[in-house]
């Protein structure tokens, strides 16, 4: 009898066991995954599925893209998900916009403001450490540029003994596997000085390992370790590698993953190996080797579809593409592209911060979407929080919205404006006006109509004096607050 109730007792104990794994393993199921992608002074005109309208020059107009870059996955990623063509980085540079992916917040509240300044603060809630507490395994890849990654070894352009106080690398930041730089590396080869030549517009691999020279900036694990294996050759493909890994592992523990890949493509010095300038040959060296990493980059995003597919996980991924900032150097004289839009890296002009964004979920968005909808990349957090479900973040302000009701096609206009400010400019982007101002060139403030001149070619202040004073108002506004932010009086 009692061996009997024993039994019985086990088999119950089993059965609870069972049910309750189950039951771990299908709520991990309906979790969607996450993955985060940045390429780096990657511009808006630098990719194949952005259009805009030039003059036909018979009186008409007709619809130009980029039909020298090949980005066909990128393409394709486009067609399957939901195209943003009004999305910025909250930056027009590269540390700042970094720090607003996983934040929700505006760089000057958190003080970096630039590259190679300041580091993300303890105090500052990242979307990896909110993920966690919801059993997701997190994972960052490639650039951080939020910190130093090591305090003992010269590293990159801070990294080390003289630079302790800024270290703060993924894993205190919600990271349980990393595989990160703190800074730029050669595109090619990352751990390798590359040859360039004297006015420094194009880099050749280095050939002969007896001519090798270390680049200076390593790559670093979630141990503090150095990476060297498996450091040679495309630097995308070097990052996806270890992506995927962590993917392909957290799916074959049935754990929801957040993964961060964020690409140094084709963050100056731009190289590519042979096989990719071969592709470009008809063009200049500085031109071969941007489009060829770029084209480099675009085959990893297709291998990373490709693997979602295979691993049954793609239906409920939400994949988000996007870049730092707009493309470096001049117009006319650097191979980056803005299509039609004025500006370009560092200015708050559109072409500055405006930047190529996707979003696929193929459980949610239907393909073949496009929104004219301003986003920004403070809106990654409050997005993904509301995905899960998670409460919004009330302790602190947050700039960025949620996009969830856009993704399910139930958003008509953003509504709450987009602050921006950097190194003496400032803007204040809404659904359609924009305010911009520029303490170097010495201006009053110019306003623009982005619904009918995106190229910002006509100021429309003298013309519009009462909308300029509230959006003025509601900018210095939003600006007292950023400043309380960066004295420390969120935390």
């Amino acid at each position: 009898m009692k061996s009997t109730l024993y039994l019985r007792a086990v088999k119950f104990l089993l059965c609870l066991i069972f049910f309750t794994l189950s039951l771990e393993t299908c709520l991990a199921s309906n979790k969607p995954n996450i993955v985060l992608i940045m390429c780096d002074d990657l511009g808006w005109g630098d990719v194949g599925f952005n259009e805009w309208p030039v003059p036909d020059g018979h009186g008409g107009i007709q619809i130009e893209s980029n039909k020298i870059i090949r980005t066909p996955y990128l393409n394709a990623m486009a067609k399957e998900g939901l195209k943003f063509n009004r999305f910025y980085s909250a930056s027009p540079v590269c540390s700042p916009t970094r720090g607003s992916c996983i934040t929700g917040r505006h760089p000057y509240r958190y003080g970096i403001l630039y590259a190679n300044t300041g580091h993300m603060k303890t105090e500052e809630l990242t979307l990896a450490e909110l993920l966690k507490t919801k059993g997701y395994a997190t994972g960052h890849f490639g650039k951080w540029h939020l910190g130093t990654l090591t305090k003992k070894d010269k590293d990159a352009n801070r990294g080390g003994p003289k630079a302790k106080k800024h270290f703060s690398p993924p894993q205190l930041n919600g990271f349980d596997i990393c595989f990160s730089t703190e800074s730029k590396v050669p595109t090619w080869d990352p751990l390798i000085r590359p040859k360039g030549n004297s006015s420094r517009t194009w880099w050749d691999p280095v050939q002969e390992r007896k001519n090798e020279e270390a680049y200076g900036t390593a790559y670093w694990n979630e141990k503090s370790e150095k990476v060297t294996q498996n450091t040679k050759g495309a630097n995308s493909r070097i990052i996806m590698d270890r992506a995927i890994s962590f993917i392909q592992n957290a799916t074959e523990k049935n754990q929801p993953f957040f993964s961060i890949i964020w690409f140094h493509t084709p963050h100056l010095p731009v190289v590519a190996g042979p096989k990719y300038t071969k592709i470009y040959k008809n063009y200049s060296k500085y031109e071969q080797h941007y489009f060829g990493c770029i084209t480099a980059m675009d085959e990893q995003i297709g291998r990373l579809r490709s693997k979602l597919r295979d691993l049954n996980v793609a239906e409920n991924t939400v994949l988000f593409f996007t870049s730092d900032n707009g493309p470096e150097g001049q117009k006319g004289k650097a191979p980056g592209s803005t299509g039609y839009l004025n500006g370009r890296k560092r200015s708050l002009l559109e072409g500055g911060i405006r930047v190529p964004g996707l979003v696929e979920w193929p459980a949610k968005i239907k393909p073949g979407r496009k929104t004219d909808i301003p986003c920004v990349t403070s809106d990654y957090l409050p997005t993904i929080l509301d995905m899960l479900e998670i409460k919004p973040i009330t302790n602190r302000p947050i700039d960025g919205i949620s996009l969830l009701p856009l993704l399910k096609n139930k958003m008509t206009n953003r509504g709450k404006a987009i602050g921006f400010e950097s190194k003496g400019q400032t803007a204040w982007i809404g659904d359609r006006y924009k305010l911009y101002s520029s303490v170097k060139a010495r201006s009053e403030p110019q306003l623009f109509d982005l619904k009918t001149d995106p190229s910002e070619k006509k100021n429309l202040a003298k013309s519009k004096p009462i909308l300029v004073k509230r959006l003025a108002k509601e900018l210095a506004a939003w600006r007292s607050s950023c400043k309380l932010s960066a004295m420390g009086k969120d935390y």
